[in-house]
């Protein structure tokens, strides 16, 4: 069996494939759904489908966990990761896509619960930070190659969905050289307090740190759903917006262990504030120079650079306020609220793309991140 080095480079690994296959997935599906005349609402409504399924799996992974420890839940996450992207190519109907959208999200939620809690329970409070934001960095680093999948349409369609199909089964593979291990436990928490118990005593501790959650999740589903359909309809060329979606992910992977370092240092409060400003302001500018490809390029960098950190920072702002026995509930709830902003993302934004057709698609993204802006802001209470 591998080390805890070895151990911890392999869950990252998986951690990047996922991130990859739901990077490429998202813009895909949309830009194959726009091209055969699918109205944006029913577009943004579908692309709805991947955050459903991680609603689905949340509420009953826990226990499972608490059970067959950390392997098995990983194990079967990646396999209905596999078998998803592998059916894909064999009927293009939109009841069946949606279906494996589900699916594909049940199987990610797995993945990422597993690795996620793994890994916040091994870091020490001291290297946290730098450990999530690996963590963040990585799968930011699969988010970003993975529209790039969408150049492979020209040559052919079910050819994106074989590529990440293999590099998935090959990451997957892996892990049936870790050891399995189990998350901690308190004897007398989980005797008296059910699963419902335990949530409800989660977030009255820790709902602050489940805002950067939804926030990145509402990010990363309106930008790799809603804007392909928003781009090309004020004029961009399909390539022209898979090689600028990515930009959001790649911008980054450049902060992320910095300000990962950072909220180290100088609380995950403080560092959170100040990221949500800045990407604010590179999202009110995106909408003022939304004609021109090289602003966005430059746009949507910084922005990543900025706000592309936010789950990482909540991850770790939500362990450092809750004690080790609600860490699995924690990093659920975490997971919830994501998918809660990566649902609102595609819906409000497919239905803001249709009812305000004169109005820049990335105001809607401004006033979601100054509301949250504002809740973490009038928490006052700083962790470090």
């Amino acid at each position: 069996m591998v080390s805890a080095k070895t151990r911890f480079w392999i869950l990252i690994a998986l951690v990047t494939i996922s991130g990859f296959s739901q990077g490429m997935l998202l813009p895909l599906l949309s830009i194959i759904l726009e091209q055969n005349g699918v109205p944006s609402s029913v577009n943004g409504l579908h692309a709805t489908g991947l955050y459903i399924g991680v609603l689905i799996a949340s509420p009953f992974m826990e226990k499972p966990m608490q059970r067959f420890g950390f392997k098995p839940i990983i194990i079967v996450g990646g396999m209905l990761v596999f078998i998803s992207l592998t059916l894909f190519p064999l009927w293009e109907a939109l009841w069946f896509w949606f279906i494996l959208r589900v699916t594909v999200g049940i199987g990610d939620q797995m993945l990422h619960f597993g690795t996620q809690t793994w890994i916040t329970t091994a870091a020490t409070k001291e290297t946290r930070g730098r450990s999530i934001a690996y963590y963040g960095m990585f799968f930011g680093l699969g988010f970003a190659l993975g529209p790039l999948m969408t150049q492979l349409l020209a040559v052919n369609e079910a050819l994106p969905f074989i590529v990440s199909a293999i590099l998935s089964i090959l990451v997957w593979s892996s892990m049936l050289f870790v050891r399995n291990k189990w998350p901690e436990r308190d004897i007398d928490t989980v005797s008296t307090t059910n699963s419902i118990g335990r949530f409800l005593q989660t977030g009255k501790i820790a709902w602050v740190a489940l805002l950067p959650g939804f926030g990145y999740g509402f990010l990363e589903a309106s930008l790799h759903s809603i804007f392909p359909i928003y781009g090309i309809r004020i004029g961009h060329d399909v390539g022209m917006l898979s090689l600028i979606i990515p930009c959001f992910a790649a911008g980054s992977l450049i902060t992320q262990l910095p300000l990962g370092m950072l909220s180290d240092r100088f609380g995950r409060r403080t560092i959170l504030l100040f990221v949500l400003t800045a990407g604010t302001a590179c999202f009110a500018l995106a909408a003022a120079l939304e004609s021109s490809v090289v602003a966005l390029f430059i746009l949507f960098t910084l922005a990543g650079m900025f706000v592309g950190s936010l789950f990482s920072l909540g991850i770790s702002y939500m362990t450092d306020l809750l004690p080790g026995n609600l860490l699995p509930a924690g990093n659920l709830m975490v997971g919830i609220t994501f998918s809660l902003g990566s649902i609102s993302g595609p819906l409000l934004g497919g239905w803001y793309v249709e009812l305000f057709p004169g109005i820049s698609f990335f105001y809607l993204i401004v006033a979601v991140l100054v509301i949250i802006i504002v809740a973490i802001y009038f928490k006052q209470k700083a962790v470090f």
